[in-house]
């Protein structure tokens, strides 16, 4: 059995050090998007994990395709054809400066795609979670319109559906990213909620703004997951990250998971992150990784913190870590780690 990711991977062009992008005369070049740093993160906790994209059939795009085969993601259902491989430039930010990313991505060949390429009875077989994010619905009417037909067969085949919201306000606005989100909210069993992306995704309130006091606020993250579950029954559980930003690189995480009536809780990590890039694709893997292990839901969501923080350590979009590196990060935050 499998996990299968939906959605785009992109050239990644980061400055170098901590230039911004209008000084920078050169980039360096990686690989990575949501649904493909998941889908790694899962091959390297050795999952059978498979993305399901569409990449050009030029060297660029096998570069990509490469990048994927390298870690152990499956890409036997990835698509070959169209015009360009999107990007995404890559400015770190540092101390009160914040991070910022510029898309170019419009008329890349996973956004042309067409829900008709793609055989969802033939590509879910044998699956047993699927994974999107809010990110890949933005990316075209027809990348929605394919999510759609992904869901419906993942709802006939009985097939998990695991959901990042993860709105990315470049991409779309929230009256469109609320009336798109909440048409696939009902095939949903376990939504991934951060920061602003309960009200933003869904018009869900849980969070003022105010990312240096983000834990404090944890009792209306607890209300807002419970308003998720409460307007979308279908979804049996809803986890958030949470965090208490000093500076882009000093903060707090947590993590909190609502399962049925029951809440569970990470202890904080402090944290000096050296690239705050794909921590909640990370997240989102670790998480994944547990429930096709069965575990418990403390240890669960306890797991899945310690890997989202450990990537903030890790350069490049890929979480390249091992369940062994996860677990000596539990262990080092003094987590009970009692199955």
């Amino acid at each position: 059995m499998k996990a299968v990711t939906f959605g785009e991977i992109m050239l990644r062009l980061k400055t170098p050090e901590y230039l911004r992008i209008v000084q920078a005369q050169n980039f360096e070049a990686s690989y990575g998007g949501a649904e493909a740093n998941v889908a790694a993160g899962l091959a390297m906790l050795k999952e059978e994990a498979a993305l399901v994209t569409k990449l050009p059939d030029n060297p660029v795009g096998q570069a990509a395709l490469n990048e994927l085969r390298r870690y152990g993601t499956d890409t036997t259902h990835i698509l070959r054809g169209g015009k360009r491989l999107g990007i995404y430039y890559f400015e770190k930010g540092n101390n009160i400066r914040p991070t910022n990313v510029v898309y170019d991505r419009a008329d890349s060949a996973f956004a042309c795609s067409k829900p008709d390429e793609y055989d969802w009875d033939q590509i879910l077989e044998d699956t047993d979670i699927f994974f999107f994010s809010g990110v890949t619905p933005a990316v075209s009417e027809s990348v929605k319109e394919t999510v759609l037909d992904a869901l419906r067969c993942c709802k006939r085949k009985g097939i998990e559906v695991v959901c990042d919201l993860n709105y990315r306000a470049k991409m779309w606005d929230k009256n469109t990213a609320q009336c798109v989100m909440r048409e696939l909210m009902p095939y949903v069993t376990l939504c991934i909620a951060n920061d602003e992306d309960f009200e933003a995704s869904l018009g869900i309130h849980a969070f003022d703004g105010d990312m240096s006091r983000g834990i404090e606020q944890i009792d209306t993250y607890r209300e807002g997951m419970q308003e998720i579950t409460r307007q979308f029954p279908n979804c049996k559980a809803v986890a958030s990250v949470l965090r208490s930003m000093y500076t882009v690189e000093d903060g707090d995480w947590m993590a909190i998971y609502l399962i049925g009536d029951q809440f569970y809780e990470t202890p904080v990590h402090h944290v000096h992150s050296l690239e705050a890039v794909g921590a909640g694709d990370a997240f989102a893997a670790a998480l994944i990784h547990m429930l096709k292990k069965k575990e418990n839901p403390q240890y669960t969501i306890d797991f899945s913190i310690a890997a989202s923080v450990l990537k903030l350590m890790i350069q490049h979009d890929f979480n390249i870590v091992t369940e062994e590196d996860i677990i000596r990060v539990m262990k080092s935050n003094d987590v009970n780690l009692q199955r």
